[in-house]
């Protein structure tokens, strides 16, 4: 009888069927956990282009993650690093200088982009436009894989809504 169903070739097509299948699921199951880790490394991405960008556009970012915070996260966030930068919650603030920016590091600003992550994500999308308005060359290592993470953050996000 087995060699009556191996002979069946609707047998072995459904069979083939069934394992191409598994191996298209297995392989969009690899390709769903890559764009998940991208994901899941936008806050170190952020602070690897805070790290290697320029001050001008080193101010910008700052501003940009800053502004959805109230007073108590300024203070509390990276025991406190983002304090100095008080005056920026008033409407008629002065943009952040360049002495402010040479005060805060890539990790403080890691922290900062985790918890601006959890608050308000979509300040980050902000992140990816301002990297594409600068000049290639003051972000294109490190800012090549952000925009990559970001644009598969906003696919996910648009293909859910």
């Amino acid at each position: 009888m087995s060699a009556l169903l191996l002979g069946n070739p609707q047998v072995s097509d459904a069979f083939d069927d069934e394992f191409r299948l598994g191996r298209i699921t297995a392989d969009r199951q690899a390709q769903v956990a890559r764009e998940n880790e991208s994901a899941r490394n936008i806050p170190e991405l952020v602070s690897a282009v805070y790290d290697e960008a320029p001050p001008l556009l080193r101010a910008r970012l700052l501003e940009c993650l800053v502004r959805p915070l109230g007073p108590l996260a300024l203070v509390a966030i990276a025991a406190g690093a983002f304090g100095h930068l008080f005056y920026r919650l008033r409407r008629d603030a002065a943009p952040i200088s360049p002495d402010d920016v040479s005060r805060i590091t890539s990790e403080q600003v890691l922290e900062l982009t985790r918890y601006v992550e959890q608050c308000s994500p979509d300040v980050l999308l902000h992140i990816g436009a301002l990297i594409t308005s600068c000049p290639i060359d003051a972000v294109a290592m490190r800012g090549t894989p952000l925009l990559t993470a970001l644009g598969l953050q906003q696919h996910d996000g648009s293909r859910t809504a």
